[in-house]
């Protein structure tokens, strides 16, 4: 349940932007730079925030450890380099 008393009423500016409560906004950890969803439904709208989980797994496993994550990066990294160094090779 929500620690916030009461609705919480924001206004819509001309290009469409709305500010969310300071109080929503610490409740539910929404921080500058997050992204929230737009929820159309039967009652409405709902907004919630987005799921910061939704792109992990994708390219490392999850289970690995973050120097496991980080040396997979170096590599891909360095292969990237690599792949470009040698397409601009002159022969």
């Amino acid at each position: 349940m929500s620690k916030v008393d009461g609705p919480e009423t924001t206004r819509v500016t001309d290009k469409g932007q709305t500010t969310i409560p300071k109080p929503l906004r610490e409740e539910h950890g929404i921080e500058p730079g997050d992204e929230v969803v737009w929820i159309e439904d039967e009652d409405g709208i709902r907004v919630a925030r987005a799921d910061r989980t939704e792109g992990r797994g994708m390219l490392a496993d999850e289970e690995m450890s973050r120097e496991e994550r980080e040396e997979a990066a170096d590599a891909l990294v360095g292969g990237l380099q690599e792949a470009r160094e040698n397409e601009w090779a002159v022969e």
